[in-house]
Formats: structure tokens, sequence, C-alpha cells
């Protein structure tokens, strides 16, 4: 049991629910279009799910073999760290996630894509190859890119676009330009969070030498730059409702406002950067809460 409760933890599943926010937008869009499919959703959840229990492990891997996760670190204790998982175990830890992510993808491909050309199955193979490249490189490797300021665009890109929009055609097998439109409001909220990770962490990330994109702006630029997210979030969003509006439920998204407005709040009114390690969470719930409300929105 005790082994059982260190994995658990290791896989960190608070992380979950803004993991499947862009699934659940993605499928919701699909169900106007009168092309949504139960094992489509399914799998893509389990797939989002093991991606994103990969990303954390890799995370707990590499920044403790980088030096990053020491006695100075603020938030939850990583499992490494802490000396309750070996490298190497975690390493292999790592390694059956990728297998588990990779073997729920060609699930997933072969029951979104089995009726279309094989260039297409392809393609998805491949960029579900790069979403497990990717969730593993943020802090593995000798060039990490979330040691250089690059995960935030990672995270738009595949919390965001990929997540809704590959979602979105793994459902229909077709693609709406329109789509983008709620896929970069989730890639902006899911960044958020992200920058939140990094602004509470900027003064160990600084003397570890990861150099994210709050060590490279500042604190108080990052503040802005978390105001600018939420506000473009918002934006995506109600210009998607408008150009297809029929009812005001699609603006039920918009009960989640005064949370993001508290959220902004904090951020600017904090001094201690440890104490912003609550809003994480309550940004990833906001954000799921956001996706599930805008889904529904769209089928009531």
């Amino acid at each position: 049991m005790n082994k059982v409760s260190t994995w658990v933890q290791a896989f960190r599943l608070r992380t979950l629910p803004l993991a499947v926010s862009s699934t659940l937008v993605g499928s919701f869009l699909a169900i106007p279009a009168g092309r949504f499919k139960w094992q489509v959703f399914v799998l893509s959840v389990l797939t989002t799910v093991f991606l994103q229990i990969l990303s954390n492990l890799a995370n707990d891997y590499g920044d403790s073999k980088n030096g990053v996760d020491n006695e100075d670190r603020v938030g939850p204790k990583r499992m490494v760290q802490s000396g309750r998982v070996s490298l190497p175990g975690m390493k292999r830890m790592v390694l059956i996630f990728a297998a588990l992510s990779l073997i729920s993808g060609i699930l997933l491909i072969y029951y979104g894509l089995a009726r279309l050309p094989f260039l297409y199955p392809l393609l998805f193979l491949v960029l579900g190859l790069l979403a497990i490249g990717a969730a593993i490189k943020y802090t593995v490797g000798k060039n990490p890119y979330g040691y250089s300021g690059l995960g935030d665009i990672f995270v738009f890109i595949f919390f965001g676009v990929v997540g809704v929009c590959g979602t979105y055609y793994l459902h229909t097998n077709e693609f709406n330009f329109w789509v983008l439109l709620p896929a970069s409001a989730i890639g902006f909220l899911s960044s958020g969070v992200l920058n939140l990770n990094n602004m509470r962490d900027i003064e160990n990330d600084a003397k570890s030498g990861k150099k994210t994109l709050v060590v490279r702006m500042g604190f108080n630029a990052a503040r802005w730059y978390h105001l600018s997210l939420i506000l473009l979030a918002l934006v995506s969003t109600l210009i998607y409702s408008f150009i297809f509006w029929e009812s005001v439920y699609q603006l039920m998204y918009l009960l989640t406002l005064p949370f993001l407005f508290l959220n902004v709040k904090s951020v600017f009114l904090n001094k201690i950067h440890a104490e912003l390690n609550p809003e994480l969470k309550r940004l990833s719930l906001i954000t799921f809460a956001f996706s599930l409300s805008f889904g529904l929105g769209l089928i009531l």
C-alpha cells in the first residue's frame, strides 16, 4: 500500500482535470455536428490521462536529475526528490506510460480514422509521437525545452490546438477553421496554469539555470502576461459564441468569470511567490469548469 500511495502521488492526479479539458471541448463541438463517437471520446480521455501522467513522471525525473528539485523548491514534494522513488525506478515508469500512451493513441486513431486513407492515420500517429516526445522532453535530455522558456508555446499547441482540433477531427473526420477559437482559449488557460507554476518557482528556477519565460521576463511582466492569457481565452471564446449564436446558454462559461477575476487579482496582489501554489489548482479547476460549461452551452 505504501508503494501504491507513492505512485499515486507521483502521478499528480490533481493535474488531470486541466489535461482532459481539451478533450472535452473537442468532443462537445462534435455533438452539434452530429458526429460524436463514444469510442473516440473514451479513448481520447484515456490517452490524454496517460500523456499527462507521463509528463508528470518525466518532470519528476528530469527536474531531479538536473538539480532543479532541491531543498529550495516550492510546492508539493516530488517522489525522486524525497527519496521515495529512485531515478531508475522513475525512468522505468516513464517508459511504461510512454508505451500506454502509444497503445491507447493507436486504438484512438483506429476508431477515429479507420475509414480514411492511410495518410491521415499516419499523420495522427506522428502527432501522437510528437506529443509523447513533448511530454518527456520538457525537462528530460540535454536541452529540455522547458529550461529555455518554450514551455508555454508547447502547452498552447498540445493542450489547446492539437488537443481540441485533433479530438474534433477524430470525431468528425473534417477540419473546421472556427474550432481554432475555442482550441486557442483552452491553450491560453493551460498556459496560464504553467505561468502560475513558473511564477511560484521563479527564484529556484533562476538559481538552478531553468530559464522559464517568467525568469526571462521577470515577475512583474509575468503578471501582465497572465492577465493577457485570461483575456485572450475569453475573447476567443466570445468570438466563437457570437459567430455561431443560437441561444443565451452558449454563454454559460461566463459563470467562471468571477473566479478568473479572483485568480488574476491574487496574481497582482501576490508578494510571497510560494502563496501562488493554491492558484495553480484553482485555475486548473476553473479551466475544467470553463470547458464543461462551454460544452453544455453548445448542446442545451
